[in-house]
């Protein structure tokens, strides 16, 4: 591969739309090589072929890719910041596993960039764009959901695939979830939640008490590509 030059990226299903002819070819944001911490001296003929494989790995070498398909205008992208996003991901097969766009009210994602809230290919890259720019970023496992995956979402080793666009970045977090009441502390290990006391008051005389709400809260968001 040659530095700033263009890399390949995985053959993508037609079910991901396919980008403007205009865009330009892929590129690296940056290439890493994981080097096992271990070696192995002895494997005996019991071993199974699977367990072999996973004792003698060596090292492996994974790419985050870019396509910036739109160059912002705006302020540049910086660490630390708020950074509000509309995005759609993808696995290679097509599948679309996210998106703001299925949001209520399309609601876009906030997030603290480089501050390690969200898988690693999100925390890095969004290197060198600005608000208002759109980039198609290629992100390996290693730097997603690692071996596992996030099933049943997510499979093993899964490669994702984001269009995402930069809206706005700020100091503070603005988003909807930030405004959201923070949820009750979870009780102590071992030891059971203990509900809290039936009311003792009693309603004055010749009153009908209000009945109780029958709201169902909505369900906690698992939009959000965090580790």
């Amino acid at each position: 591969m040659i530095p700033g030059g263009c890399v390949t990226v995985p053959t993508l299903s037609p079910k991901i739309p396919a980008l403007v002819a205009s865009a330009p070819c892929a590129k690296a944001l940056y290439t890493l090589t994981r080097t096992p911490d271990i070696k192995v001296n002895y494997v005996s003929p019991l071993l199974s072929p699977e367990v072999r494989d996973e004792l003698g790995s060596g090292p492996t070498t994974f790419t985050l890719a870019y396509i910036d398909v739109t160059p912002g205008t705006g302020e540049l992208v910086k660490p630390s910041k708020y950074v509000t996003v509309k995005y759609t991901g993808y696995l290679t097969d097509g599948t679309k596993f996210d998106s703001s766009e299925d949001h209520p009210n399309k609601e876009p994602l906030t997030f603290q960039y480089g501050m390690h809230k969200v898988i690693q290919g999100w925390d890095t890259g969004f290197e060198g764009m600005h608000i208002g720019g759109k980039r198609r970023i290629f992100i390996p496992y290693q730097l997603a959901y690692g071996e596992t995956g996030r099933p049943p979402v997510i499979p093993a080793k899964s490669e994702l695939v984001f269009d995402v666009e930069v809206v706005s970045q700020s100091d503070t977090d603005t988003s909807v979830a930030k405004r959201m009441p923070p949820p009750r502390p979870a009780p102590p290990a071992n030891k059971p939640a203990t509900p809290p006391p039936a009311s003792t008051t009693t309603p004055p005389a010749g009153t009908t008490p209000p009945p109780a709400s029958t709201t169902t809260p909505p369900p906690a968001s698992t939009t959000a590509p965090k580790q």
